[in-house]
């Protein structure tokens, strides 16, 4: 029997795979594993519980929220708000834990359960397998050891949420963003609100696309997975740029007034030079993953700003950041971590001040993000292979030396096992686009040949 929990909580498809008696069970053990860990000594405890607008998270909100205080757990429920809004709750409200029920960029079919530790940060890897052995104990029939009487946890909607993680984003900009016209996508997602509000407070003329959420319209065409309208909506309405969401809003990605797509490398690269100009790039430092663009680990050595790179996820990336004390971190994909600022990926943050560093500077984002060159990247999945023999074929080592001869110091390769499928994706840059794709196809054909 697989892990339940993956990288980011438990996902599935919701009232198949993750059902209300999962959400239900996964909420109690999770009660009870922090009451045995201490987390609640000393008074009562207090969860914060959101949700994106899928239709699936209607009843499972009910149903982690009946788990929680039926294990004496009061509950704070904030509704349909963003990912990293629960997290900042979660540290603001002084809770004890956080609870968001999101698929983030899965189609509307799927949901998640996330938690949240006190202080708004990832629960403990540790923490999350003692819930997942404490559930299955007590979904094979091992009673519950259950309050009564007042020890049950009162529930309670906590309305003011949207208003406080609202000021808290407008607070964590270096300057406003009056005179800039900028176009939100929100995927029709938990950012629909909160995002259009922040970018108006902070002074943007904000124009709005994906921002009717239905419970069944969530990453439907909109969002960061679906660049396509509001790189359309950018260049009719004459925006100085625009900012897409995925469904949870812990990602961003944007577009510039031509209607070219700035990437998370391009985020990254532009935020950093910007906090290393202010004095809050701790270390000189900024953290990526193995998947980051080439032209953004050139651009970083030529500006002088140290690079490292973690294997491919946030939770690497954050981990890398909490350990080594650096303050930026984050994914191609979209996922930056401003750590001064908020404890997980925080899209609507991300969007703000980027949008902050073009209004202060006079410049375009196309000229900002200018910074660094794509490198043609070329991504094949190579399917029904051994996986596990990538690292000690000699054939295949063999073929990667070759490639990279080839490539010189204007590619690279990267060979990587998935951690969740029987197949090898195979990554190549270089300087032009045909040679990425003729080395990257004999590489997939050498990886069939080695490995199947």
């Amino acid at each position: 029997m697989g892990r339940l929990f993956g990288t980011d909580g438990v996902r599935g498809v919701a009232n198949a795979d993750l059902t209300a008696e999962m959400a239900l069970g996964l909420s109690v053990a999770a009660a009870h594993v922090l009451a045995e860990a201490g987390t609640f000594e000393g008074h009562r405890p207090v969860a914060v519980v959101g949700r994106d607008p899928r239709a699936s998270g209607e009843f499972l909100e009910a149903a982690v929220v009946a788990g929680l205080a039926s294990a004496g757990v009061d509950v704070l429920r904030v509704g349909v708000l963003p990912t990293p809004a629960v997290a900042h709750l979660t540290g603001a409200l002084d809770a004890d834990l956080g609870v968001m029920l999101s698929a983030s960029h899965n189609p509307m079919p799927d949901n998640g359960i996330k938690f949240f530790a006190r202080g708004g940060h990832k629960l403990a890897d540790e923490l999350e397998d003692r819930i997942e052995t404490t559930y299955r104990a007590h979904a094979s029939g091992e009673p519950w050891d259950r309050p009564t009487g007042t020890g049950v946890g009162r529930v309670r909607e906590y309305d003011e949420g949207f208003d406080t993680y609202v000021s808290h984003l407008v607070r964590a900009l270096p300057n406003r963003l009056d005179g800039l016209k900028i176009v939100i996508d929100g995927a029709h997602g938990a950012a629909a609100r909160v995002s259009p509000e922040a970018f108006a407070r902070a002074g943007a003329e904000v124009v709005t696309i994906g921002t009717d959420p239905d419970g069944v319209n969530i990453n439907d065409g909109y969002g960061s997975t679906h660049l396509a309208r509001l790189q359309a909506a950018v260049v009719e309405h004459r925006a100085d740029l625009g900012i897409a969401h995925d469904g949870d809003a812990d990602r961003c990605l944007a577009v510039d007034a031509t209607g070219r797509e700035v990437d998370g490398d391009q985020i990254l690269a532009v935020l950093a030079l910007a906090m290393r100009e202010a004095g809050e790039l701790r270390k000189g430092t900024v953290v990526g993953t193995v998947m980051s663009n080439l032209g953004f680990k050139l651009a970083m050595r030529r500006e002088g700003v140290d690079l490292v790179q973690t294997a491919v996820g946030d939770r690497y990336v954050l981990e890398e950041m909490k350990t080594r004390g650096y303050a930026l971190g984050g994914e191609q994909s979209g996922h930056v971590i401003v750590l001064d600022h908020a404890t997980t990926g925080d899209g609507t943050l991300t969007g703000l001040l980027l949008a902050a560093r073009v209004a202060a500077t006079g410049r375009t984002l196309a000229d900002l993000a200018a910074v660094m060159e794509r490198m043609p990247q070329v991504l094949i999945n190579v399917p029904d292979v051994d996986k596990s023999r990538v690292a000690s074929s000699a054939d295949l080592a063999a073929a990667v030396a070759e490639a990279e001869r080839e490539l010189g110091e204007t590619g690279r390769v990267l060979l990587r096992p998935s951690g969740t499928e029987p197949l090898v994706r195979v990554m190549v840059e270089a300087a032009d686009i045909e040679q990425a794709r003729s080395v990257a196809g004999r590489l997939a054909d050498a990886v069939k040949s080695a490995l199947g």
